[in-house]
């Protein structure tokens, strides 16, 4: 290993490993790439790591005891403290795998909680598991390390929520912290570059949005918010900006949105439907006053276009 090498080491804890399949699919360059490039070693990843379960456990006795350098820890998955907070729903060779991740991040330069589960909880959440994010619990801060919680660098947890999350995310956080640049975050400490605007932002039905041009099915060409659930004007997150496969995303395609960038994901009510009353919803986007709300929509939907409730796209 060379002077100027970083270390990485992935753990996968509650949850599933879809981050890791987000990453396997980033393309020009892939993640093997771009770690030579950067000059990353991947001391471990449960699923890209060979070595044997021996070889395992001497690593991480070195890193815990200091004799392994730690410079990027990425933990996928919630934290299992379930039940009755002892953490033995989720072990390591027999131990809670809570301890583990609590020595590891003492040792780490930075962390990283990559997806929803390792942000905020996400779908472990709720329950005798007793999940939780690594320094949020849902949308409070405090989580399994707590609330002051900070990396050897002097950093938060960064946290790239997403189920999955965006690979591109994650091989930007790793291209800045390796490059020594500072990325500005906001209050869940996602870094602002990729959830710094809605996912409704780039969506291409905007038109039909403000125009209260509405749809109540799959696959339709009109607004999605109104009465299939679309949590786009609610959501911040780059899936409208790196699209899936370079080419498209939920709402491209006639989906809606489902929120699960933000750190209440699942949300109580069930996907695909809007609450509402009289024909206005509970939950308004980003920003928006209700009193202007009623008013303006109202007055959209009276003013939209012909070719827009003919759900033609401009040309």
């Amino acid at each position: 290993m060379s002077i100027n090498t970083r270390t990485l080491y992935w753990l996968q804890s509650g949850g599933c490993g879809g981050d890791t399949m987000s990453l396997l699919g980033l393309e020009s360059p892939d993640i093997m790439e771009i770690l030579k490039l950067l000059n990353v070693e991947f001391l471990w990843h449960p699923s890209l790591s060979n070595g044997s379960p021996s070889k395992h456990r001497s690593l991480i006795e070195a890193i815990l005891s200091g004799k392994q350098p730690l410079d990027i820890l990425c933990v996928e998955g919630a934290v299992i403290r379930g039940p009755g907070g002892t953490g033995m729903y989720e072990t390591i060779e027999g131990k809670p795998k809570k301890d583990l991740i609590a020595g590891l991040a003492k040792q780490a330069k930075v962390v990283l909680a990559v997806g929803t589960c390792a942000s905020f909880g996400g779908i472990v959440s709720a329950g005798e598991v007793e999940g939780t994010g690594l320094q949020f619990y849902k949308d409070k801060k405090g989580g399994f390390l707590g609330e002051t919680f900070k990396s050897r660098s002097g950093l938060p947890v960064i946290n790239l929520p997403g189920c999955p999350c965006a690979s591109e995310a994650v091989s930007g956080v790793l291209t800045a912290f390796i490059s020594d640049v500072s990325l500005p975050l906001n209050e869940y400490n996602s870094p602002l570059q990729w959830y710094g605007l809605l996912v409704h932002q780039g969506c291409t039905r905007n038109e039909y949005h403000e125009y209260r041009v509405e749809d109540n099915d799959f696959g339709k060409k009109g607004c999605l918010f109104f009465h299939m659930g679309c949590r786009g004007p609610l959501t911040y997150a780059p899936c409208n900006k790196m699209l899936k496969n370079r080419r498209s995303s939920k709402t491209r395609v006639g989906v809606p949105c489902i929120g699960c960038a933000q750190p209440v994901f699942p949300a109580s009510e069930p996907f695909f439907q809007t609450p509402n009353i009289a024909d206005i919803p509970l939950e308004l986007p980003a920003g928006v006053d209700r009193a202007h709300y009623m008013a303006y929509k109202g007055m959209a939907a009276a003013a939209a276009p012909e070719r827009l409730k003919n759900r033609e796209t401009m040309i």
